[in-house]
């Protein structure tokens, strides 16, 4: 069975890094403000169901796989100006992750995946900067910033509307977290690709005045699991992908 890293004794992480294909899956979120309608740790619910669904998966596959306690913090500067933005900077951020990885290696576990989906480019490069540190395949970060990836996700995702909009909605809804007052809010067709292209810098440069663009109010649990199936699918095949890489064989 999959398991949670801090529930375990030392006893029973001994023998789950004494499997020849072990992995820790790492949610990483932030705290940061998703409109009026969801709570400042979305980005932290999605990463965690994903990570514990995925260890699931990898179980069945024959990698002895847990999920470790999450790493709520992030960079957010295009959060600033709204209250509950917390966050931290880029080079701090790939510090703590640099550290958590290689103690998760140096314990005898085969593989270890950030899972992230808070999506700031600043942030996503900082988690990425993570992979120079190991030996290939070592490490893997599983990100819908991917282009591989994120072209498998929803149309609001690709057209950069998505920041609280239908898709997270969505994903917090299949999470089971409390969700009210997206059917109130309006459709607001604002892209945070394009406003990053014109070189703006936070949500309110962008007219995201509320702090979320898309439409939340067409969310539904049943787009949130089709939503989660394919981010299961990217990281279980990040994971995967990543223990061939250092041949490690089933």
């Amino acid at each position: 069975m999959m398991r949670e890293l801090a529930s375990l004794t030392t006893l029973q992480a001994a023998e789950l890094v004494a499997s020849p294909r072990s992995c820790v899956l790492v949610p990483v979120g932030s705290v940061e403000p998703h409109g009026p309608h969801l709570p400042l740790g979305t980005d932290a619910v999605i990463s965690e169901v994903v990570a514990r669904r995925s260890a699931e998966q990898l179980v069945t596959k024959g990698v002895a796989s847990v999920v470790a306690p999450t790493i709520p913090y992030g960079v957010t500067e295009f959060a600033r100006g709204f209250s509950g933005a917390v966050g931290i900077s880029a080079p701090v951020l790939t510090a703590v992750l640099t550290e958590v990885a290689a103690a998760l290696l140096r314990d005898g576990f085969s593989h270890v995946c950030f899972v992230n989906n808070h999506l700031e480019p600043a942030h996503d490069a900082a988690v990425r900067a993570v992979l120079n540190t190991q030996p290939t395949g070592a490490i893997s970060v599983a990100s819908p910033l991917a282009r591989r990836w994120g072209r498998t996700l929803s149309d609001e995702f690709k057209r950069g509307n998505c920041h609280a909009g239908r898709y997270e909605t969505s994903l917090v809804i299949a999470a089971g977290q409390p969700v009210s007052g997206h059917d109130q809010l309006d459709g607001l067709d604002l892209s945070l690709s394009d406003g990053i292209l014109a070189g703006k810098t936070s949500f309110l440069e962008m007219g995201m005045t509320r702090a979320y663009t898309g439409t939340p109010h067409e969310a539904s649990n049943a787009e949130g699991e089709s939503l989660y199936e394919r981010l299961v699918t990217m990281t279980v095949t990040e994971v995967l992908e990543g223990l061939e890489q250092r041949n490690i064989a089933q």
